[in-house]
């Protein structure tokens, strides 16, 4: 069995799915791998170029006919993976040291931890929100009237969306760098089909915890993550308060999600000066 594969999804970013296998190739040392990129229909070349890729590099190309999601075509890659581990990585992202295989090393080492991902940092070095804490109605509140950008509330509430930039064991990291342990694959499986994208890394790792894994945010290694490639803020924002209806209707009581809906009404309200058109839809869609 190999030690990693690295599934990544690619959506229109021809150029930057390309930069980044090639940043792998060129820094990961010390264990064996595979890539198995899903592309979800682009329309930019991308699939040309992943053909050629496929010739000289162990890549296993799987075309999707429509865009199935985030979700659905990482769990297409996740199905054929022979790796000892999983990485869901984000097409644009880079790796400029031997992230992947120190990481493969640390999870050797440390086998109560499931699920791990390093810091994701902006183009100019700037860190940015990996992961975090459960959503609780309480965790909401305070993301959506921003007391969680208190640093000091913050610290105390441990966030949604966390600042912190130790290293520490959190409830959820972001899906951008996910490297997953077989074995929680295969205690938890596939990410649920009910997202199409936001939060399906979050009800995945509250599935891992329940089975008694435990989630690790590492800060000693990180990448390059450029954030937003094939979409948008305003989809992003759309996409993740429409995916938190369903990860509460999922998995807390339901009079819970009828107060999650009046919380992202209530944070919509003063997000209108910025993006009046995306948030005027979240307000009416909460």
């Amino acid at each position: 069995m190999i030690d990693l594969s690295i599934i990544i999804l690619s959506f229109n970013t021809e150029k930057l799915t390309r930069e980044c296998i090639e940043s792998v190739v060129k820094n990961t040392k010390g264990i064996t791998y595979e890539f198995l990129v899903m592309d979800n229909a682009s329309k930019d070349g991308s699939l040309e170029m992943l053909k050629k890729l496929s010739q000289k590099l162990p890549l296993k190309l799987i075309a999707n006919k429509d865009n199935i999601g985030f979700g659905l075509a990482n769990n297409q890659g996740m199905k054929e993976a022979c790796g000892r581990y999983l990485l869901l990585l984000n097409s644009d992202t880079l790796v400029k040291d031997n992230v992947l295989g120190e990481m493969v090393k640390w999870m050797d080492e440390n086998l109560k931890v499931g699920i791990s991902s390093c810091a994701l940092k902006n183009k100019d070095g700037s860190l940015q929100r990996t992961g975090g804490y459960f959503p609780t109605l309480f965790r909401v509140f305070a993301w959506m009237s921003f007391l969680d950008d208190i640093p000091l509330f913050s610290k105390l509430i441990k966030p949604y969306h966390s600042r912190s930039s130790s290293s520490e064991s959190r409830d959820w990291l972001t899906g951008a760098y996910l490297l997953i342990r077989r074995r929680v694959f295969e205690d938890v499986g596939y990410f649920d089909k009910d997202y199409f994208m936001y939060v399906e890394e979050i009800d995945y790792a509250y599935r891992a915890k329940e089975k008694g894994w435990q989630v690790w945010f590492l800060s000693k290694w990180s990448i390059t993550h450029y954030g937003g490639a094939s979409g948008t803020s305003g989809l992003a924002a759309i996409s993740e308060y429409k995916s938190l209806k369903v990860f509460y209707k999922k998995h807390y009581p339901k009079w819970q999600t009828c107060i999650l809906r009046l919380f992202l009404r209530l944070g919509a309200l003063p997000r209108l000066l910025f993006n009046f058109k995306i948030y005027a839809k979240v307000f009416c869609e909460a």
